[in-house]
């Protein structure tokens, strides 16, 4: 769960101007009690890259289950017998805060409804009822602050059948839709590689929370927001869902290949694996001149795209053994200019290696205390602006590093801060 708390100034002078709030991302309070990590975690990073101050709330002593989500080996890269940091958290949680408190007490309680009363937004990513039972759900969040925005992620959403199911990425994924045409044709349903339904479940919910901020400017009220890894999942099947909403079409597996798009897929090469797009008749043919085959794109079994979707099996056959002959550095240098769509499958070294990563800024190094090396690399910021610059700022946050600052913010003492310590409350 996430609270945005509106704030008077972005004091880091590289921070976007468009973004002054606050996120406040309440974390586990218990076992089962919590779903769609990353993409509340992917939505809360959005914000904060675009200058948003995001405060985690996390529970004393355990916070954020992504902590410890590590690589077999990633030890190496934090010092001592550190456990409560990760390569995943870390590129999730930069620019963020710390707070630890207990959301099952009242006077944690108490301490959350002050933070509300200056909120813009509270994203929550809980079971659906979980709140409530704890006290803290939209209504008493609204008593707070009746102008806030109050947005959910959940497995399933807050209404329906599976509303109380716990679900996650792989999850949702699976029943959604995605896992079935994910895979080589014969082989088993496969997961893609990172948490797509997750990160963009927050995508969404970012999209969301920006257009309810701008109703409450045109009408003055906070509303509800919800969403689910589900549903996220079921809008992504696209053209796949079309085919079988109006046509009865039952989908399948093609691999790297395109169902409707011919050829679109990735070839073995002397030495690695290429991929190409020729999504018209113009690219084909200009496929063929560059393959040495310029026959092909004449020869009427693969003239026109329906052509060669009928016919695909003997044109990928072809394919494959033209483009086996050359190395994949071969077959850059001879598509270079050419203006076809086309790219080699290449590993992380070659992605951090590429001179467009580069060029893009698409990794930053921030100083980390807690590394070897007393830096941390983590990925850079996606989208550029022409006037503002959204920045990484600062490394992940320890865990409740920063609840006495936080506490100062909304008016607790020195004394007042001792005694939320004393009763272990935060």
């Amino acid at each position: 769960m996430c609270v945005a708390i509106k704030t008077v100034a972005v004091t880091q002078t590289t921070a976007s101007h468009f973004y002054r709030t606050t996120i406040l991302a309440l974390r586990r309070q218990g076992n089962g009690s919590i779903e769609g990590g990353e993409g509340s975690g992917s939505l809360e990073s959005v914000g904060s890259d675009y200058g948003a101050d995001v405060i985690k709330i996390e529970q004393r002593s355990i916070g954020d289950d992504t902590r410890s989500w590590r690589t077999d080996g990633e030890q190496k890269l934090w010092k001592g017998a550190n456990k409560e940091l990760s390569a995943y958290f870390s590129t999730i949680n930069r620019n963020k805060r710390s707070v630890t408190l207990d959301l099952k007490s009242e006077k944690g309680q108490q301490v959350l409804l002050e933070l509300v009363k200056r909120a813009d937004v509270v994203i929550d990513n809980f079971v659906p009822g979980k709140l409530d039972e704890l006290n803290i759900g939209y209504e008493r969040l609204r008593q707070a602050n009746p102008t806030v925005i109050h947005a959910s992620i959940s497995g399933y959403g807050q209404t329906g059948p599976y509303a109380k199911r716990v679900g996650y990425d792989v999850i949702a994924a699976a029943e959604g839709g995605l896992l079935h045409i994910t895979g080589e044709p014969s082989g088993r349903p496969m997961k893609p590689g990172v948490g797509l339904t997750d990160m963009c479940t927050g995508l969404y919910m970012h999209g969301a929370i920006l257009a309810a901020l701008r109703s409450r400017e045109v009408t003055g009220k906070g509303q509800q927001v919800d969403t689910s890894l589900f549903e996220t999942q079921v809008s992504l099947l696209a053209n796949v869902a079309m085919s079988w909403l109006n046509c009865g079409q039952e989908a399948r597996r093609w691999g790297t290949g395109h169902p409707s798009i011919v050829p679109y897929d990735c070839f073995r090469t002397a030495d690695s694996w290429f991929v190409v797009g020729a999504v018209n008749d113009r690219q084909f043919r200009k496929l063929c001149g560059l393959l040495g085959r310029a026959d092909l794109g004449e020869d009427e079994r693969y003239l026109t795209n329906d052509a060669r979707v009928r016919n695909r099996h003997e044109l990928n056959r072809l394919l494959d053994e033209l483009f086996a002959e050359k190395s994949t550095s071969e077959w850059l240098a001879a598509f270079e200019g050419s203006g076809m769509p086309y790219g080699p499958i290449n590993t992380m070294e070659k992605v951090f290696e590429h001179p467009q990563t580069l060029a893009r800024d698409m990794v930053e190094t921030v100083s980390d205390e807690s590394t070897v090396s007393g830096e941390v690399k983590v990925l850079g910021i996606p989208v550029k602006f022409s006037q503002d610059k959204p920045s990484v700022r600062s490394r992940a946050p320890r865990l409740g590093e920063h609840t006495d600052d936080v506490l100062w913010e909304i008016g607790f003492d020195a004394d007042g801060i001792a005694q939320l310590r004393r009763e272990q409350v935060v």
